[in-house]
């Protein structure tokens, strides 16, 4: 693995998070990344823009960060500074606070380049992996430092492409984002190459892209926060919003509870995003008749436990940048119905049974044959999937970023 003279990382995004409950999507790679940096032998930094300006973290700060994201130590209380802002979370008031008193310097947001430049070593690599905290400020503030080099992660264009399964001005914001990213980074890092290719479409110029799929940890399987499952039953797992498309699963069950047949359980796990208030509704009315239960705030180890005990994932999304659930189920043997997404068949090849995310039917009719008994064993692939890892993550991409070697 090649050194870097000194990596300064982003932890904008995981900061907001501290105290939210667990981590899901980008927050977790994000932690990966502050993880992996804490065990270079180079300097490590880490930025985060709070409320009222900008505090940089050497190592000591960045572990405690890490920390307090993992629940190892406590939150401490809010300061003066972010009770004056009185537009926060209690729980973002107190990291942000306790970021404040880790730092080993912080200045307003028009002094962010000087403060870099002072504190930070001649080819430092800043690395943004979070999609947060990418504004021209930060980046011509980085280039203060001299020979510095500018890695950004870009995990999907869902904004751009899918703007209709976005929160109303997302695509705007996002777009800034993008031309940020287009005009200051010297590497962009992709998750697949499906993504990489797709992210491009929108880059110009294109600056230099490195693919390297995240890396997948299995749990181990701690049933103790679930209770008693319902058996047989099938897993969703995913924030509750629309480009998840679990209205169509809502369908299916429907149509199962139509029939003269066995109904199986549904188990939903995932967060309540911003979908309309119907799709909740009828989750609920599922969940009345006891053919549903809705899950949140799981542990990774309950997570694998109920995953393990199901006749399948089910996975109807839209559009993803990556799609974790999929990969994570294979490589624990469950069976997945799903779109046939772009990311999904290259990281997992023809493991899954692919379906039409709008054929309500055709879900109903997997369903019924993964209800049949030992249907499991008789469908289940010879080999399952072996997921990416994140030593060989980082391996590539801190061989190719570099800062003294520009691909």
């Amino acid at each position: 693995m090649v050194s870097a003279p000194a990596w300064l990382l982003d932890l904008t995004r995981l900061v907001s998070r501290v105290g939210r409950g667990p981590l899901t999507g980008i927050d977790r790679v994000e932690l990966a990344y502050l993880e992996h940096f804490l065990t270079l032998p180079a300097p490590i930094f880490a930025l985060v823009r709070t409320a009222v300006g900008y505090v940089l973290l050497d190592r000591h700060g960045a572990q405690g960060i890490s920390d307090r994201v993992q629940g190892k130590v406590p939150l401490g209380p809010a300061d003066l500074l972010g009770l004056f802002t009185q537009r926060h979370l209690p729980q973002s008031l107190r990291a942000e606070a306790d970021a404040r008193r880790l730092a080993f310097a912080r200045c307003l947001p028009f002094r962010l380049a000087t403060m870099l430049r002072r504190k930070l070593p001649r080819g430092t690599a800043y690395v943004n992996v979070g999609h947060a905290n990418l504004s021209p400020r930060v980046m011509q503030a980085v280039r203060a430092i001299p020979e510095a080099q500018i890695a950004v992660m870009v995990h999907d264009t869902i904004p751009l492409d899918y703007p209709q399964y976005c929160r109303p001005g997302t695509r705007d914001v996002f777009a800034q984002k993008l031309a940020v990213v287009a005009e200051h980074a010297d590497f962009v890092l992709h998750t697949a190459q499906s993504t990489r290719m797709q992210t491009e479409l929108h880059f110009k110029p294109i600056p230099a892209g490195i693919v390297a799929p995240l890396g997948v940890v299995i749990a181990l399987p701690d049933a103790r926060l679930l209770g008693a499952t319902k058996p047989p039953y099938f897993v969703v797992l995913g924030t509750i919003e629309p480009r998840k498309n679990i209205g169509l699963l809502v369908k299916v069950w429907r149509e199962l509870q139509s029939g003269s047949g066995p109904v199986p359980h549904l188990y939903v796990v995932g967060n309540r995003g911003w979908a309309e208030p119907a799709l909740y509704n009828d989750l609920a009315a599922l969940a009345a008749d006891g053919h549903a239960t809705l899950l949140h705030s799981l542990s990774d180890g309950a997570v694998t436990a109920l995953l393990q005990g199901a006749r399948a994932l089910l996975f109807p999304s839209l559009a993803e940048g990556y799609g974790l659930p999929p990969i994570e189920a294979a490589a624990l043997g469950v069976p997945v119905l799903g779109g046939k997404l772009p990311v999904v068949v290259e990281m997992l090849g023809d493991y899954p049974v692919y379906l039409d995310t709008s054929d309500v039917y055709a879900w109903v009719k997997a369903v019924h044959h993964q209800m049949r008994p030992r249907v499991q064993q008789s469908d289940a692939h010879q080999d399952n999937p072996v997921p990416p890892t994140w030593a060989d993550h980082f391996d590539h991409v801190l061989s190719r970023a570099d800062p003294q070697q520009k691909t």
